[in-house]
Parts: structure tokens; C-alpha cells; sequence
């Protein structure tokens, strides 16, 4: 939570006598109605009045019937919806200043001075303007006998709060906008469908994705699909780039693969600013080359279907976050945009945000293309320079005669197999060998280890579970046949991808050290697992997967308890001692209560949850949904939490529960997944050539420092290293979790949702911040 204000006030009075109304604007992106019901029930729980705008600025200049009252009830089951459910149009009539001074005029006869804008960057400039010209139009409309000098008086200053829904990611000053995961989930399931047909036939597929001016989605499904080509409108390719092209699909068939997937930007251009189209490309790879070639527009596909669980957190989130800047804003405040960096919700001055994203189009526009790309900010740069060098450089001829090792350790997750691609091809592109060790520390001490090649991990960014296999045994007691197999294949480093048993095995290796000098050699330890429980991240690879698994669970159970009426279901998630899964499911599913090990309950708040219940079965809505992680409590069990729920709720509501179980553990990953393993993968293998040259010592590899064995992991705001033994402190190593858990923080959110009367933390404080250091750096 990130609150501006002073401690003693009570966030639940913070609203008392003041009006909030949400609209959505532009074109619609899943994940609005997430953000719109946060806004309504947050807006409620402060004790503010909050209105619906339907059918965007047109319903702000219509009025009438088009600004109705919110209710908790009216955003209920809204979350697993796409599109926006209050609807959104295109506006001329509000680009007028007479069509503002009438929304002005119904906004001021409701008392409305709060106004929540979910839209893109034109929606969000549109929303500036309005502010600005305020107390001129209320002018206006007192001298026009419109409103009175005391509607005016009371009506003084307009707060305006934006969140940017978009499926391009194109507004800057913010990491992800609502609605880009959920298209990526679109795009990915296409792409999945695609190369399955296109391998039987060895087709060339070019895939054209939405983004007029933002090439985000091309970029990150290219990653995500391990693409031969990406065409972005960021940065155009190189002259002559046709015969690059052609080349590179016929290096890739030569080595033995059956498809070439090529993803196009519908707003791709050349270096001279002309359109690059996917008919374009499709007849230069038929006539140069002769290959069988299919193009698939995917157009509005991308816009529809369920939101994923992260578009469903992240509009929830800043909904809260919204309301609170709503409220919290003085008349000097500038507009501002709630945004995510990293896991941190950030607050941003609106106009900056729109200027930089304006610098984007101005730098596109004026040649300079590697000043669009830094613009667009340090999420969209690594994205870039992740790509290219998996994408753009051929196998050196000069070895390094490094060999580095790859293993899986512990369960299996989602995500697994692109870190792993993305380490092999990166280890090729440098120069070294790479080692496949199979079946974890097992295999590592009765040497199921072999080289692993370019096409040996083709194809496997898309592929759920471990193509390795993986075991959870622990080093310590087979150290010394490790050594001997170190040696034996001369491994000089090590790539540890797994769970918290690959951290305290990674851990065992660095306290060997001191007995076995083989053990001296650079490690990095990436964290993949659904219980998202590696300490030094914030995120595991697999644990996205997992959530969204858990969260579409929960959507069809909510959906048959509508059906059936006084319905509570109880499901229980995986996650070993962390919450997080549970947390986060319920935030996403909207549940009632999650239940979990680091935020203990007694019997008492058990008793609290089934009353909360039986108060929501007078309502319209008559069903419940209960989370409980799996080690939250020994006693408590989910049987128990059944029987007791069962036993409390007789002829008011009826019971059934749900153990999710390995369902969490497989399928394919999402793009979170694959994106999140191959940047992980890529970075640990380039840090690991770094370390190798700052360890290399008379003709040999010795590294015995604490800083020569890390786990990579993303904090806050950037993925950094940091060395195992430094983490044991904020270990707990009884039940596997980190002692400090960032997500911990927002399981209020969750609560106020479901309309529980607790005390939010306004504590902490959420400065503005500002993106117009970076650009004046640029623009110099």
C-alpha cells in the first residue's frame, strides 16, 4: 500500500462528503473492470459517494441516465469479465469546449470533483484538459444561470486521477498497462496452435499483432515464442535487411528446424518510414526462397476474452491506489497516473507520462531510433537486448573451452524449459560448451551430464514441466561424487534452476568449498517454482502459471456457485509455508478469505469469516469462495474449514470444497513465464562469463568468494544478484519462506474488497514521482 497521508487518519473517514466517478475511455483492454470495481468498493469503504459514467466522455456530456450511483453489489462478479462492463465510445462532442462545459455542468450538479479516467494516453490528455479549464467553465456556466455561485463555491477545483488501460503498453512511465498480459495470453495461444500445424507442413509463419505505434506485444511474443524475426516500429531493421532475413530462415532450416515463425507490428515501418506488411514479407520469403508461407492477422482477437490473474491484480491494485491519490489530492496536486514499476504501484505526474510517450513517436519520426527504444523505458530495453542477442548473432568461431552446466532441481514448473533455451543459446553465442545434467543433484553425482545444443532446445520455451526432469534430493550427501564428476567433465560453471531446494542446494555447494576445491567455480541459482518462496526474488518462474491455473479454477466454481445460489466453496492451493499463491488467486478470483501461514488466525477469525458469509447470502449475491494454502495451519485443516463452515452455515448457505493439487504444477507457461525464464536465463549466463574471467588464475577457474555464487532475482525494480550466504539471514529455513514477503502488504487490498471492516495501513507514503529526468538526459 502506498499511501500519501498522515497516520492518524482513518482511511474509512477519508471520503466522507466528497463524490468519485469512474469512466472508461478509448478503446477497452481486459482487466478495466478489475480497476473499475476497486475504484467503486475502495471509493465506498472511505465513505465516499462514487458514480458510474457508462459509455465514456459521451456519458459524461450526455448525463442523465448515463451517471448512475455505484453500489458494492453493482461491480459484483465483474472481475473475470473483458472489455468494460460501463462501456467506452470514441467522443467528439467532449473535444468541444461547449461539449466540456456540459459535462462540467452534469458532473457539478451531482457534487462530482473527483473523476477516475481509465483510458489510453489520448483519454488521459483529454482528462488534463478538462481539469485545466475547470474554473473557467464553471465560470461560463454560472453566467449562462446554468448553476448557482454556490454549486460553483463548492464545486471549486476538479481532481482527476488516471490509469492507463491499453493492450499496447504504449503510454511510458509505467511497466506494464492494464490489458497487455491478457492480449499476450491471446496472442501466445495462437502462437501455440500455429506452430503445432506449421511443424507438420514445415511452413514459414508470419503472425501480424496490434501495435500502430508500440511495438510491445511483437517484442515479447518474440521472445516468448523463440521467433526468427520481429519487426517493430522502434526500431526498424537494417538496409538490405530482405537478404538478412532470407538467410537466417535457411540457416534455421539447415539446422534441422521445421518452422520459421516471424511476428509483425502493425505499425512496422522501414529505416526510410515506410509500412513494412506481412503480404510484403510473405511474397519475399515465397519467391527467394520458395517456402510454403502463411500470414494470420490476429486484428480483435487480442482485445477480447477473460483477463489474465496479472491484469486482474494490476487493475485492482491501482484502483486502490486511485482512489486513494483521488482523495488525498489539493489543488496544486498536478494530475496524476497510477503505475507499476517493477511490484511497486508509483504515482506519476499525467502530462509527464504523455510528453515522454509523444518524445517516443518525435524520436520514431526523426530517425532516432535507439533514443525510441531507451524512451519507452527499462522494461521495453532489456526486452530488446534480450532479444537481439538471442536472436541476432551467430555461434562465434573462436571457443572459450568453458564448460558450463545447466540443471533442474526440485518440482517441476512452467518456465523451466525457456530459462534453460535461453542459458544454452547464450552459452553458445559466447563461446562456451554446454552441459545438460539431468534428474538434479542425482544426476550431478552419477553423471548423467551431456553437451546440450542450439537445436537440442528448440521449440522449448513453450513446453510446461522440466525437459531435464528434475529431483528434489539435496547435495550433502553425495558431495563427493559431485566433485569427482565436476572434475571428470571439467564443469567450470554452474546454472541451478529450481525451487527452495535449489537455494539450499546451491547453498551446501558454496559450504563444501572449504573440502572440495572442485566446488570452486561460479554457480547462480534461478528461482523457478509455484510456490514463489526463493529468497533474494520477489518472483519465481512458474509462479504466474500457477496463478492463473488457481485463478480460472476459481472463475468456473464461482460461476456453478451463481448457478446453484447460497453456495461457499473452499479451495485449497499449493505453495508449501507461502501464502502467495493463495493471496494472490484470491485478489484475482475475489475471494472472501485466504488463508494462510504468515498471517495467522485463531478460531475467532474463522467465526468472523462465516458470519461475513452468512451477511452476503442476504445480499444479491449469494455465493462465497474461500482460499486456503496448504501448510497455513496444522490444526485447521480444509476438512476442518469444511466441517466448521458446513456446520455454521446450515439452511443459510451450503458447502463444497476443492484441492487443486499438480494441476498448479503443469501446463504450458504463460508469457509472464516464458519472458520472465529467458531474461533470466540470458542474464545468468553473461554474468556467469564475467565471473569466469575475474576467476580465472594461472590457466585455472578458482572462485571462492561469497559474491562467485548468487541468486538472480527480481527486487522491487531490477534483477539483481546477490550471494546465497548473504540471504541465510532473511531465511527461514524451517518453513522454506523468506522471512520478508513483499505481497504481504497489499492482502488488505483483498480484505476491503470483499467488504470487510478493517484499518488500512495509510502509512506509507507514495511520493510523485518523475519520468523527465530520464528524457531531458536524451533529448540533450
Amino acid at each position: 500500500m502506498s499511501q500519501n497521508v498522515h497516520p492518524t487518519v482513518d482511511p474509512t473517514k477519508m471520503g466522507i462528503g466528497r463524490s468519485i466517478a469512474v469512466l472508461t475511455s478509448g478503446g477497452d483492454a481486459q482487466g478495466m473492470n478489475a480497476a473499475v470495481r476497486a475504484t467503486v468498493r475502495v471509493g465506498l469503504y472511505t465513505g465516499a459517494k462514487v458514480y458510474f459514467v457508462h459509455e465514456g466522455y459521451q456519458g459524461l456530456v450526455d448525463g442523465g441516465d448515463n451517471i448512475r450511483p455505484a453500489t458494492w453489489e453493482s461491480v459484483s462478479m465483474m472481475l473475470q469479465l473483458g472489455g468494460t462492463v460501463i462501456g467506452s465510445a470514441r467522443c467528439k462532442d467532449f473535444r468541444s469546449r461547449e461539449g466540456r462545459m456540459q459535462a462540467a455542468c452534469n458532473l457539478v450538479e451531482l457534487g462530482i470533483t473527483n473523476l477516475c479516467v481509465i483510458g489510453g494516453d489520448g483519454s488521459l490528455t483529454g482528462a488534463n484538459e478538462f481539469r485545466t479549464e475547470w474554473s473557467g467553465l464553471l465560470a461560463d456556466l454560472v453566467r449562462a444561470g446554468k448553476i448557482t455561485d454556490e454549486q460553483a463555491r463548492k464545486s471549486s477545483h476538479l481532481n482527476i486521477v488516471g490509469m492507463v488501460g491499453s493492450i499496447d503498453n504504449d503510454f511510458c512511465g509505467t511497466d506494464m498497462t492494464i490489458g497487455t498480459d491478457s492480449a499476450l495470453h491471446r496472442i501466445i495461444e495462437v502462437v501455440d496452435a500455429i506452430t503445432t500445424t506449421a511443424q507438420s507442413h514445415q511452413r514459414t509463419f508470419i503472425l501480424e499483432v496490434m501495435g500502430r505505434h508500440c511495438g510491445y506485444l511483437a517484442l515479447v511474443t518474440a521472445l516468448a515464442c523463440g521467433a526468427d524475426w520481429v519487426f517493430i516500429p522502434e526500431m526498424p531493421p537494417d538496409e538490405g535487411w530482405e537478404n538478412h532475413l532470407c538467410r537466417r530462415l535457411t540457416d534455421q532450416r539447415a539446422r534441422g528446424s521445421r518452422l520459421n515463425v516471424i511476428i509483425v507490428a502493425e505499425g512496422a515501418i522501414s529505416r526510410d518510414g515506410k509500412p513494412i506488411t506481412s503480404d510484403q514479407i510473405k511474397k519475399l520469403v515465397t519467391d527467394r526462397l520458395g517456402f510454403d508461407t502463411r500470414t494470420t492477422i490476429l486484428g480483435h482477437v487480442q482485445r477480447g476474452g477473460t483477463p489474465s490473474a496479472f491484469d486482474r491484480i494490476l487493475g485492482s491494485r491501482m484502483g486502490v491506489e486511485a482512489v486513494m491519490a483521488l482523495l488525498e489530492a489539493t489543488p496544486d496536486t498536478p494530475a496524476c497516473v497510477v503505475s507499476l514499476s517493477g511490484n511497486q504501484a508509483v504515482r506519476l505526474p499525467l502530462m509527464e507520462c504523455v510528453q515522454v510517450t509523444k518524445d517516443v513517436t518525435a524520436a520514431m519520426a526523426q530517425g532516432r531510433f535507439e533514443d525510441a527504444i531507451k524512451l519507452r523505458g527499462k522494461s521495453f530495453e532489456n526486452n530488446w537486448n534480450t532479444y537481439k542477442q538471442l536472436a541476432h548473432i551467430n555461434p562465434p568461431d573462436v571457443k572459450s573451452n568453458i564448460n558450463v552446466a545447466i540443471m533442474n532441481i526440485g518440482a517441476p514448473c512452467a518456465g523451466m524449459n525457456a530459462a534453460v533455451r535461453a542459458a544454452v543459446r547464450m552459452g553458445i553465442i559466447q563461446g562456451h560448451n554446454m552441459l545438460a545434467v539431468h534428474d538434479g543433484f542425482d544426476g550431478l553425482a552419477h553423471g548423467q551430464i551431456e553437451p546440450i545444443t542450439w537445436t537440442s532446445v528448440s521449440g522449448w520455451t513453450g513446453k510446461g514441466g522440466s525437459m531435464l526432469g528434475t529431483k528434489r534430493t539435496l547435495p550433502a550427501k553425495m558431495l563427493e561424487e559431485i566433485s569427482q564428476n565436476i572434475a571428470k567433465h571439467n564443469i567450470h560453471a554452474l546454472v541451478i534452476i529450481g525451487g527452495f531446494e535449489a537455494y539450499v542446494g546451491g547453498l551446501e555447494l558454496v559450504q563444501a568449498r572449504e573440502k572440495y576445491e572442485e566446488m570452486c567455480i561460479p554457480m547462480v541459482v534461478i528461482p523457478a517454482t509455484v510456490s514463489n518462496n526463493v529468497p533474494g526474488s520477489d518472483f519465481s518462474i512458474g509462479a504466474d502459471t500457477a496463478l492463473n491455473t488457481i485463478t480460472s479454477t476459481c472463475d468456473r466454481i464461482k460461476q456453478s456457485a451463481a448457478g446453484t445460489k447460497r453456495r461457499v466453496f473452499i479451495v485449497e492451493t499449493m505453495g508449501g509455508y507461502c501464502g502467495y499463491l493463495a493471496t494472490m488467486a484470491g485478489l484475482a478470483a475475489g475471494a472472501d478469505a485466504a488463508y494462510i501461514f504468515e498471517d495467522k488466525f485463531n478460531i475467532k477469525d474463522l467465526e468472523m469469516n462465516v458470519e461475513h458469509l452468512v451477511e452476503k447470502m442476504k445480499t444479491t449475491v449469494k455465493r462465497g469462495l474461500i482460499l486456503r494454502n496448504e501448510n497455513c495451519n496444522a490444526n485447521y485443516t480444509t476438512d476442518f474449514i469444511f466441517n466448521l463452515y458446513s456446520e455454521e452455515g446450515k439452511g443459510i448457505f451450503d458447502c463444497r470444497k476443492n484441492v487443486l493439487g499438480h494441476m498448479q504444477q503443469g501446463g504450458t507457461p504463460t508469457p509472464f513465464d516464458r519472458n520472465f525464464g529467458t531474461k533470466m536465463g540470458a542474464k545468468s549466463v553473461m554474468w556467469l562469463t564475467e565471473k569466469l574471467k575475474q576467476c580465472y588464475r594461472h590457466g585455472r577457474i578458482f572462485a571462492n568468494t561469497p559474491d562467485s555464487a548468487c541468486v538472480l532475482g527480481m527486487k522491487k525494480r531490477a534483477l539483481t544478484f546477490q550471494p546465497l550466504a548473504e540471504l541465510k539471514a532473511d531465511t527461514d529455513f524451517e518453513h522454506r519462506i523468506p522471512k520478508t514477503q513483499w505481497w504481504l502488504k497489499i492482502r488488505p487490498i483483498m480484505k476491503i474488497l470483499a467488504k470487510y471492516d478493517i484499518k488500512l495501513d495509510t502509512s506509507e507514503h507514495a511520493d510523485m514521482e518523475h519520468v523527465l529526468k530520464k528524457r531531458s538526459l536524451l533529448t540533450k
